[in-house]
């Protein structure tokens, strides 16, 4: 295959997993629901991932806590990749698999909205932090791909048709967008409910 057809071919596998989530439009409602409330409520949102998945997950988190397109309060959302103090100690003290699970140990309360994401929907470490989140009463969003665990697990699942990283990522931070989108609408924008 010549690089001119490789690169069409991974532009439409783009814009098919975009079109997927279209169909998912509803799910995408339901997410920015929940974390409206729960930022109504006080509540806190943790995001996290692996990788590519970290730096989803950061990107979020600084969407909502920064702003996203409106001016506006900050919004309480942490992501748990971003300190390596914290992920070096408890890697080094607990094992990697616990690096996120022991972060929400300290920090998370009830009703306060886990995401974890992962491409593959096997990540242990992810796997491990969605458990203690529904065990500590989170409400439980997994951004994944078509395979593994992930999506089984959570509450609401995000999970893309796909096998391929890259286009999964893509699509992840469409939504992720989306989403923010919809959370400042509903918290600030002018039609919110005061």
């Amino acid at each position: 295959m010549d690089q001119e057809t490789a690169i069409r071919n991974q532009i439409e596998e783009g814009i098919a997993l975009k079109r997927y989530l279209q169909g998912e439009v509803r799910l995408l409602i339901k997410i920015a629901e929940e974390l409206a409330q729960a930022f109504r409520r006080g509540n806190r949102a943790f995001l996290f991932g692996n990788g590519g998945s970290a730096a989803d997950a950061q990107h979020i988190t600084a969407e909502l806590a920064g702003k996203f397109r409106l001016e506006r309060e900050a919004l309480p959302a942490i992501s748990l990749t971003t300190n390596s103090s914290s992920l070096t100690a408890i890697a080094n003290d607990y094992g990697y698999d616990r690096v996120f699970v022991r972060q929400l140990e300290g920090l998370m309360v009830g009703g306060d909205v886990v995401i974890g994401i992962s491409t593959s929907g096997n990540s242990r470490s992810v796997l491990l932090a969605m458990e203690e989140a529904k065990r500590r009463g989170a409400v439980t969003i997994a951004f994944t791909g078509k395979a593994g665990r992930l999506r089984e697990m959570a509450e609401y699942a995000l999970s893309l048709p796909s096998n391929d990283t890259a286009r999964i990522q893509e699509a992840h931070i469409t939504a992720g967008h989306i989403i923010c989108y919809l959370v400042e609408e509903a918290l600030f924008g002018a039609g919110r409910d005061e």
